[in-house]
């Protein structure tokens, strides 16, 4: 039976999406079967983040009002055999609930080991009907305050005693060693809940949405293990050589 893990984050643009697809991607590339599901209906774009807009013949709303099977809205990745993604639709003529969605997620959690549901922004009804359907949640935020605060909120509102776990995304590790920028321990300190993962600000990540690299690698094994092993992002700035990296990244 697979994990429901809902990503979400309180406010927009902390990266909830991209974390969701390189995560799934990472999942995937340790031979596990993973769903990426977009819950962001109106303003959807896992499946641009995937690369896969262009592939789109059915998506969840479709499922939900039985125009087709579950398994015909899924597009297999080109490059992870074990990921799926389905997509969700920019308008939906009726309201859509929690309770369907939990019936299609019920439907095809024994077929995957991994269900990742991408989390509309901010804490509405939209948020309420993505973290209904899941048992555990990973909170992402970014080293600032307002983001802080905001993922304060919304682990407020999850359910009951849902697991949350928290991931710390676009870390710029020069300006958290000259004292610039939250380090990831204050923000896990500030969150109190359990840490995840520490993802650096990436050129790469910015330009292609979809990207994997070590830091995601780790992340997944954290996940799947249950360990905390963090990716150091402020390493490459320590020392007399990492204050020219510093200063040369300032100048850039």
């Amino acid at each position: 039976m697979a994990r429901k893990i809902v990503i979400t984050g309180g406010k927009g643009g902390v990266g909830k999406t991209t974390v969701c697809a390189n995560l799934g991607i990472a999942l995937a590339h340790k031979s596990k079967r993973v769903l990426l599901m977009d819950l962001d209906i109106g303003l959807n774009n896992l499946d641009v983040t995937m690369q896969v807009e262009d592939k789109v013949v059915f998506d969840l709303v479709d499922v939900i009002e039985n125009r087709c099977r579950p398994s015909q809205s899924f597009i297999q990745d080109k490059e992870e055999p074990t990921l799926y993604i389905m997509p969700s639709c920019h308008l939906a003529k009726r309201q859509i609930n929690a309770e369907q969605i939990k019936r299609v997620v019920s439907r095809l959690e024994d077929n995957f080991d991994y269900v990742l549901i991408d989390c509309p922004a901010g804490i509405d009804s939209g948020f309420r009907r993505a973290v209904a359907c899941a048992d555990e949640a990973i909170v992402v935020v970014t080293p600032h305050l307002s983001s802080v605060r905001d993922a304060d909120k919304a682990m407020a509102e999850l359910i009951g005693n849902t697991p949350v776990s928290i991931v710390v995304n676009r870390v710029r590790g020069d300006l958290v060693a000259s004292g610039e920028m939250l380090s990831p321990f204050e923000v896990f300190s500030l969150l109190g809940q359990t840490a995840l993962g520490v993802l650096p600000e990436n050129d790469d990540v910015n330009c292609n949405m979809r990207y994997n690299n070590a830091a995601f690698e780790l992340l997944a094994d954290n996940l799947e293990t249950g360990k905390c092993e963090l990716y150091d992002c402020v390493a490459p700035y320590k020392g007399v050589f990492g204050r020219l990296r510093r200063k040369l990244k300032r100048n850039a």
